[in-house]
């Protein structure tokens, strides 16, 4: 069973994932781009109870309905995105990972919604929006 841990720049926020992500996507809505300061986000969807958090407590925002995000409150480092429409799974920045090559992407979801100026992953699937799977509502 494959285990990876990871967590936020100052090591304040620590997790450890077990098994092997439902998804693995790129994303590039707005709100994700907002959140991270960053033109797209890596995430890997995991069961929740595929999570266990080792240390620190992340703080968490309402960035829109149904859609919590987590951050280590001391330095800010994104941890997860988490939404009502699927509570049974968590979202996890793929590059907090200690490794973050453990999970490479499979798609690219909210092309739509792409900075003219980046560049897509020719290799990986593309999507407009979401594809059921990964990061959902662009929230």
């Amino acid at each position: 069973m494959q285990i990876a841990e990871g967590g936020g720049l100052c090591g304040a926020v620590r997790y450890r994932l077990t098994g092997n992500p439902g998804h693995s996507v790129i994303c590039h809505c707005v709100s994700c781009r907002r959140a991270s300061g960053a033109p797209s986000v890596a995430w890997l969807t995991f069961g929740r109870d595929q999570v266990e958090f080792l240390s620190g407590d992340p703080a968490s925002y309402v960035s829109s309905s149904g859609v919590v995000r987590r951050f280590c409150g001391r330095c800010g480092s994104p941890i997860s995105y988490e939404t009502a429409a699927h509570p049974s799974s968590i979202d996890l920045t793929t590059v907090s990972l200690d490794d973050p090559t453990t999970f490479p992407p499979t798609r690219e979801v909210w092309v739509g919604e792409k900075l003219w100026w980046e560049a897509v992953h020719v290799a990986l699937d593309q999507y407009p929006k979401d594809r059921a799977g990964g990061h959902y509502d662009g929230g």
